[in-house]
């Protein structure tokens, strides 16, 4: 689609008539393309972006959709619906967030408009009529700016690499500023930098505490006309407002959650913190990472892409040595005080949770300031063992393990929910059980013991904390949810860090190397970090600061099995024909038979599920490949041919440029 054919508004003058090729708001596979329709003349002059309201012939029903062009036909002959009306005449639309949502959506098999539907919050009639577009651009303070500039300094070529709209992966300092940590610091001052050259910036975070610290840094960097939140917990009306505000002319900063890649604004520069978060992976079909949105975007518009992290995904490490980021890291490099188990320690941790050495740490630390304390799971035990056996304790219901919320309360189900009130062993028949993991509240209620007269401080999902104090504290959180402290913690302990690695991932080293990375950043300058009963290679890239050489590592072990990063990967799952079917589409386009593992059973509804594995050269083809099976099954289905009910899906874990 030309930019010229977009924007030509045909006047009543012209032969021929008008045609409106509309992209129609469905779920189902083969309704995602566009479709043709007759624009009358007493709906005056429409423009691509805007919602219109159209019959769709074989639903025999009116559905909702965008105008993508505006076209005019010579040959008036060929029969074409009519659009019924337009919604309304603001433009939500624009052409650039159409071909973002496109091509996220052809590179991972799937439709665009189930990305359009997070990109665009429904409509609220009250707001859109009270919307007044922002006029002047907002003006950024010169003392701002200079501090933005200073904060940009600390780091080596980052100033050349935001001046020629570069790409860059970026190793954040592990200090505070305040109590501000410094990677909130260096998104707010280079998206400043945008704003005062009269640019937008899109800054994507993982969840709502990274947002509200976001936020807190902007405030002293940046007008608040300027940031625009965005945010799934609002309400409807504040977050379609904020979404009208991205269209206006006038450049903002824009804040939010992984759907916040996709703001329609003229973005300059285009930030994630921690991309390596699970929160920052789209559980929504086409499951589109906001990494991945990124990367696409900037191909498209030649923004800036900054990738921010205390450590080094896998997924960057590899664009990194490709050439297509550069490796940006301070200027003056400040390493936290990790401490490692020593050989006797190791040999006690099985006995010993805290090691008498991390114990005295965090007594004398306590003493001047908070502690954090991080831990594998919340609760008070959230597994149990038979007393007698050791055996696992499961539910009779479910077979989900079972837990304890409290010392001496009855086993409850950690999936069902249900009270175990006669439990047994299912392999000695015993009807006692033992505590076999410590969560947050149970940590907390041992440490209470151990350090009398000095506040604990629980913050897990169900007990948020964002911020403490310089007081005196013993603050037990789970890994992520971990609050700021003013100044910086006085000691950081990790602990479980054995159980957290025996997790069955093939990412669980870089996963817990980021977990404790993050943790041990929000140390105070100097403040020693002890990772207990760890030793090994994520152990040393911990006390070394160096997430970059074990991704580089990580790679290497990676590249002869075929594994993630090194190679692409598709799942497919469905009733065994489709994904049959499927597969054999895979191989007609040279897909190998070897690439492929599976078909296995999954656990529910007689499903399959395979997994392809593929070089990156041929991303599209398969893609394409893929999307196709999908839009035949569909129509297989609808045509009821079987008795097939189950629809074929189709996810593509990675996508990155092809190079």
């Amino acid at each position: 689609m030309s930019d010229a054919r977009a924007e030509r508004v045909p006047t009543a003058r012209e032969e021929g008539r008008r045609i409106a090729r509309v992209l129609i708001d469905s779920p189902l596979p083969q309704l995602d393309r566009l479709f043709d329709y007759e624009l009358p003349r007493e709906l005056g002059d429409v423009t691509p972006g805007v919602r219109i309201k159209a019959p769709l012939r074989t639903a025999g029903r009116v559905v909702d959709g965008f105008v993508v062009e505006i076209d005019v036909e010579a040959d008036a002959t060929r029969s074409l619906s009519t659009v019924e009306s337009v919604v309304s005449p603001a433009v939500v639309m624009p052409e650039r967030l159409y071909r973002l949502a496109r091509r996220a959506a052809d590179r991972a098999a799937g439709s665009a408009s189930d990305i359009l539907r997070l990109a665009i919050p429904k409509r609220q009639v009250r707001v859109e009529k009270a919307w007044t577009p922002i006029g002047e651009p907002a003006v950024v303070d010169p003392d701002a700016l200079a501090r933005a500039d200073e904060i940009i300094g600390q780091y080596q070529g980052l100033r050349e690499a935001m001046a020629e709209a570069g790409r860059a992966a970026v190793e954040a300092i592990p200090v505070q500023e305040g109590s501000r940590p410094g990677w909130a610091a260096l998104l707010a001052a280079v998206a400043a930098a945008q704003l005062g050259k009269g640019r937008s910036s899109v800054l994507v975070v993982p969840d709502y505490r990274d947002q509200e610290l976001l936020l807190a840094a902007l405030e002293a960097l940046a007008p608040a006309e300027a940031v625009v939140r965005h945010d799934a917990r609002q309400p409807n009306p504040d977050r379609y407002r904020a979404f009208l505000r991205t269209l206006d002319d006038a450049p903002c900063i824009v804040v939010g959650n992984r759907s916040a890649v996709y703001s329609p604004v003229r973005a300059g520069l285009v930030a994630l913190w921690d991309d390596a978060d699970a929160l920052l992976a789209e559980p929504l079909a086409p499951y589109v990472h906001a990494r991945d949105a990124a990367l696409i975007r900037q191909e498209q518009e030649g923004s800036a892409l900054l990738l921010v992290s205390h450590t080094r995904s896998t997924d960057i490490e590899r664009l990194v040595q490709n050439g297509w980021l550069r490796d940006i890291t301070a200027a003056r490099r400040v390493i936290p005080n990790v401490r490692l188990s020593t050989p006797q320690e190791l040999e006690r941790t099985m006995g010993q949770r805290v090691p008498s050495s991390a114990f005295a740490t965090a007594r004398a630390a306590a003493a001047e300031g908070p502690v954090l304390v991080q831990v594998a799971r919340p609760g008070f035990s959230p597994t149990l063992v038979c007393a007698q056996c050791r055996h696992p304790a499961r539910c009779r219901q479910c077979g989900g393990p079972l837990g304890a919320r409290r010392r001496g309360a009855v086993p409850v189900c950690g999936w069902c929910g249900r009270s175990a009130h006669s439990w047994r062993c299912v392999e000695c028949s015993s009807d006692q059980v033992r505590l076999a993991s410590s969560g947050t509240e149970r940590t907390a209620d041992e440490l209470g013991r151990a350090f009398p007269g000095v506040r604990v401080i629980v913050s897990d999902g169900a007990h948020p904390v964002q911020h403490v104090d310089d007081r005196p504290a013993l603050v037990v959180a789970t890994r992520g949810a971990e609050p700021v402290a003013a100044g910086g913690y006085r000691a950081v302990i990790l602990l479980d860090g054995a159980r957290m690695l025996q997790a069955p991932d093939l990412r669980i080293g870089e996963s817990c190397l980021r977990w404790w990375s993050n943790a041990a950043a929000l140390a105070a300058p100097g403040a020693p970090v002890h990772l207990v009963g760890v030793d090994g290679p994520v152990a040393r890239a911990l006390a070394t600061w160096s997430g970059a050489a074990y991704a580089r590592s990580e790679l290497d072990a990676r590249m002869p099995l075929h594994m993630p990063p090194t190679a692409r990967f598709a799942q497919i799952e469905g009733i065994p024909a489709s994904v049959r079917g499927a597969l054999d589409a895979l191989s007609a386009i040279g897909i190998p038979a070897d690439a492929v593992l599976g078909p296995v059973p999954t656990d529910d509804d007689g499903r399959v599920r395979a997994l392809v594995r593929f070089p990156y050269a041929a991303g599209q083809s398969v893609a394409d490949t893929l999307r196709a099976s999908v839009v035949a099954d569909a129509a297989q289905s609808r045509r009821g041919r079987g008795r097939q009910r189950i629809p074929l899906a189709v996810h593509l874990d990675i996508l990155e440029p092809d190079i």
